[in-house]
């Protein structure tokens, strides 16, 4: 098999290292070798450059384009899939080469992916969010109108789920359609009609249900959770990561400090509905008026949670904004307290162990599949890094 050599650079391997000059050998989409002087077959030059472990964001929508409502009930039904096309490959040139669908991708688009039809990253997929009654999934307003941000259709289940018994079904059915990973509401949110993201939804009792069903299948559960509340419910029950925790107390965050569980922050979400009200956009006043609440709110909870230790890996909510501006949550990360090391290596290592990947990728190191991105200048200035991305490589064919 030809050897591809990496030479000229700088490498980043996301184990925790300062970068430092190195090449890196991939032989058969893996890292073979990484160090000072190697050889290959055939040379890519990175000179001046830094070759990073390719980026994770650990929560997209890559069917949504917008939360403006009015216009994505005008959108006819299936250009969503085509939107998702345009959205992987966004995703794909922002360095971004394995993401975990946070409600909206079904299996048909993982498998496209996969198959090679259509250009994105790797993806781990939840299809729907598990959401109560009334909660951060239901979209009913009150005209009486049902208006879904995300459509239901034979590869996506509704998920509006009441007690223990419903809840079990509901996870088997979603690991029946192609679910890698299982996603739950335990609290209201910002962009959906008639909740409180301060209050807690489903009762312990269901929750458990949830984490075992999902365990049971070898699934992790991932929990919108923004209530201080709905975050100790998910934690006490083992949901694995907590998405947004806008709220999190510092009950909470020993509760996450104790059980081991991730923080997903998110930092960027709240700013797309924000922006996309002030483009003009469909955004109800209710809903503006949590967005703006909640975003000091917010920031002030992820910053003690960096400050006490908590682990976190980076994720976006991209849909609520623009596909392949994912690198957008990096500096945002940095202003609360993550050194520019920290934060690549919650993009990158973090990610991948949080989603279960991280013996086969998140760091460049021998035997790692090679996935990599390689980055001109310092990859520590962070609010600069998407311009400055030179080639994506996934399994060690350039993608972008």
């Amino acid at each position: 098999m030809t050897r591809t050599l990496f030479r000229g650079g700088s490498v980043f391997d996301g184990t925790g290292s300062d970068p430092r000059p190195a090449d890196v050998v991939v032989e058969n989409g893996r890292i073979v070798d990484v160090g000072p002087g190697l050889d290959g077959d055939e040379a890519v030059d990175v000179n001046g450059a830094t070759i990073l472990p390719g980026f994770f964001d650990c929560h997209v929508h890559v069917m949504l384009e917008s939360v403006d409502v009015w216009k994505v009930a005008n959108q006819p039904f299936s250009y969503a899939f085509y939107l998702a096309a345009k959205h992987l490959k966004a995703t794909l040139g922002a360095g971004i080469t394995s993401i975990r669908d946070a409600g909206g991708a079904d299996l048909g688009i993982k498998e496209a992916v996969r198959n090679g039809l259509i250009p994105g990253p790797r993806m781990q997929i939840s299809l729907a969010m598990i959401s109560q009654t009334g909660g951060h999934g239901d979209d009913w307003h009150v005209s009486g109108a049902d208006i879904r941000l995300l459509p239901i259709h034979p590869g996506v289940p509704p998920a509006i789920v009441d007690g223990p018994d419903e809840m079990r079904r509901k996870v088997r059915e979603l690991h029946r359609m192609g679910a890698d990973v299982i996603k739950v509401a335990t609290s209201g949110g910002v962009a959906s009609p008639r909740d409180n993201p301060a209050h807690a939804h489903f009762r312990p009792a269901e929750l458990e249900v949830l984490v075992e069903e999902a365990t049971a299948a070898g699934m992790f559960v991932m929990a919108h959770a923004q209530a201080a509340d709905g975050i100790k419910n998910a934690v006490r029950a083992g949901i694995r990561s907590i998405e947004h925790g806008i709220f999190l107390d510092d009950e909470g965050i020993e509760l996450m400090l104790k059980h081991k569980t991730w923080l997903v922050p998110t930092l960027v979400a709240p700013l797309g509905v924000i922006e996309t009200a002030e483009a003009g956009g469909s955004i109800s006043p209710t809903v503006l008026a949590k967005a703006r609440a909640v975003v000091e709110t917010h920031k002030s909870a992820v910053r003690n949670a960096i400050g006490a230790g908590v682990r976190l890996a980076m994720g976006t909510d991209t849909g609520v904004t623009a596909h392949g501006l994912n690198l957008r949550e990096l500096p945002l990360m940095a202003e609360l307290g993550m050194s520019p090391a920290a934060v690549l290596e919650a993009t990158t290592r973090s990610a991948a162990q949080l989603l279960g990947v991280a013996d086969e990728r998140g760091t460049i190191e021998p035997g790692k599949v090679a996935d990599l991105v390689v980055v001109s200048g310092n990859p520590y200035e962070l609010g600069t890094i998407r311009e400055r991305i030179s080639s994506v490589w996934l399994a060690g064919r350039r993608a972008v």
